[in-house]
């Protein structure tokens, strides 16, 4: 599995496409943070980094598409899938593989954003006035939802030979798994009876929870499933093609 991981990061680096979707996901958090007026820091009153953990996941959403999409669709489209067939290695150590690599380039895209901790940390009044253990739960919880959103990723470029379409699946079942269930529960029908058990289905509703500092087991129990469920059936199709 450590081959598929080494060769799926030096893929990433080796090509000016990891470095253009890392320089905008930073681009795209810092304005938010302290550019534009509606969310900038500066035009607080109090130190705080919700816009950060707010705006997040819209930018995953076509981050993690954007990362995963070359997994298994390029190596189908230019037949070096067989090469991996003929690797002393399990099937789930090549999904395993695929899945480790991707998480860890999201990982890479978030550390810089360690800076902006920093920042607010000094522009505290007085300095330090910040709720650092809310801070490291929403941190967490961003882990949880790039994984969740990276086995989702995997398993829509699987099902193509072509990048963009798996990128445009995966950007749709991310938005869908993430939002859908929270616009369906505010439906009329729904409001007063099933409307809480809906949102629970959704990725929202853990992830707004995992937010607030809040580390409940549900809560991780929930994106441990998401991520064993779209890995297992990523799986599942790579042994029957197989």
């Amino acid at each position: 599995m450590y081959s598929i991981y080494r060769k799926e990061i030096h893929a990433f680096f080796s090509t000016l496409i990891g470095y253009i979707v890392i320089g905008v996901f930073l681009v795209s958090i810092g304005l938010f943070m302290w550019v534009f007026s509606e969310t900038s820091v500066l035009d607080y009153n109090f130190a705080t980094m919700d816009q950060l953990f707010s705006i997040a996941p819209l930018v995953f959403l076509f981050l993690i598409p954007a990362v995963t999409m070359s997994s298994f669709a390029e190596e189908r489209g230019k037949g070096t899938i067989e090469i991996l067939y003929t690797k002393p290695l399990t099937t789930w150590q090549i999904v395993g593989g695929k899945y480790f690599a991707n998480v860890t380039l999201v990982i890479f895209a978030l550390l810089p954003t360690l800076i902006y901790y920093i920042s607010v940390y000094q522009l505290g009044s007085p300095k330090g006035n910040l709720d650092t253990g809310a801070i490291i739960g929403s941190y967490i919880g961003l882990l949880f939802l790039a994984g969740a959103f990276v086995a989702i990723g995997i398993f829509a470029s699987m099902l193509t030979h072509n990048q963009i379409v798996a990128f445009i699946l995966a950007a749709f079942l991310c938005f869908f798994f993430h939002w859908a269930f929270s616009y369906l529960a505010m439906m009329p029908f729904f409001t007063g009876t099933l409307d809480l058990f809906i949102q629970k289905l959704g990725i929202n509703y853990h992830y707004s929870s995992i937010s607030k500092g809040l580390i409940d087991t549900r809560d991780l129990i929930y994106f441990i499933s998401v991520i064993f469920v779209f890995i297992y059936a990523t799986v599942t199709i790579l042994e029957n093609r197989k």
